[in-house]
């Protein structure tokens, strides 16, 4: 992982709400209610349920999502008119790789 992607990756998580977004997809099933449409969490969690959990507004809880997906954190899938939201584990592996090295 080059520099750029490690200071990308470090903006994104310079928020506590962006980290604590982390830690509960990490665990959805502890952290969210079920789906009750898809009735899992294979694809993520919707960003209706991360909005209410947060207690953020739509356009700023829209905002975190997307800057963390744009560094590689999320990825997403759609169903009808949601977005759900899914931590990309083999990025975040990569990125404490190489923190671990650099540091």
């Amino acid at each position: 992982m080059n520099t750029q992607r490690i200071l990308e990756i470090n903006k994104a998580l310079s928020n506590s709400t962006r980290l604590d977004i982390l830690k509960w997809l990490k665990d959805p099933e502890v952290h969210f209610p079920p789906h009750k449409d898809l009735g899992h969490f294979d694809d993520g969690v919707c960003g209706l349920f991360i909005k209410n959990k947060s207690g953020l507004s739509q356009p700023t809880i829209s905002h975190y999502l997307t800057g963390m997906q744009k560094a590689g954190l999320l990825t997403t899938t759609r169903h009808g008119k949601w977005t759900y939201f899914k931590r990309n584990e083999g990025i975040i592996k990569e990125f404490l790789t190489a923190m671990q090295k650099k540091l």
